[in-house]
């Protein structure tokens, strides 16, 4: 019985990090190399570029500005958890909004964890 336990919560934990979304403009280099497809060098690529030009807009924008990113690997790494501009945001929030339901403690510590994107100053 206490083996049947084990699993079933082996594999909860597992599919809770599977779904996990990874927001690129707030991610540090540990969090992105978490996704699927994403090693050391394209996380170092990401962090550069994000350092040098401020936060991707969005799936397109992070294809065009990080070389070897494509449309289909953004694609695909959006599929494995990664979180790209205004929706990475409202992700991000609703993570913090759901840790509010469960404990005031764990609210604060999940908002005071999460980082919030630069505000951008766009002129037309």
């Amino acid at each position: 019985m206490f083996r049947k336990v084990l699993v079933t919560a082996a594999m909860l934990a597992a599919f809770g990090h599977a779904y996990a979304a990874v927001d690129v403009n707030t991610a540090n280099e540990d969090a992105l190399r978490s996704i699927k497809g994403i090693g050391a060098a394209k996380a170092k690529a990401i962090l550069d570029e994000r350092n040098a030009h401020g936060p991707f807009k969005d799936a397109g924008d992070l294809g065009k500005r990080v070389k070897g990113m494509g449309g289909h690997t953004v694609e695909r790494l959006q599929a494995e958890g990664l979180a790209v501009g205004p929706a990475g945001a409202a992700a991000s929030t609703q993570v913090a909004a759901t840790a509010s339901n469960r404990e005031p403690a764990a609210a604060a510590a999940a908002a005071a964890t999460q980082k919030s994107a630069p505000a951008v100053a766009v002129k037309k």
